[in-house]
């Protein structure tokens, strides 16, 4: 896919986030990863994200992949 293509991955962060009363700051400490890597994540502007990162982030959450992450074309 060229870079100036858009993809219609939409991420779900925002909500898990208010279901379960955290904020995006004490999931990247919680997951090691920085507040601005997961905030490009989170506003849908991240180009590819490594499992071991979604691993955590499904770890801390109490989520599946599924629940962070749609296509919506």
């Amino acid at each position: 896919m060229p870079a100036d293509e858009e993809h219609h991955i939409v991420v779900h962060l925002d909500r898990l986030l208010d279901e379960r009363g955290m904020t995006l700051t004490e999931l990247a400490e919680k997951v090691g990863v920085t507040l601005a890597n997961l905030s490009i994540l989170k506003n849908g502007r991240a180009r590819a994200i490594r499992f071991s990162t979604l691993s955590a982030i499904c770890t801390a959450l109490d989520c599946q992949p599924g629940d962070i992450l749609s296509n919506a074309p």
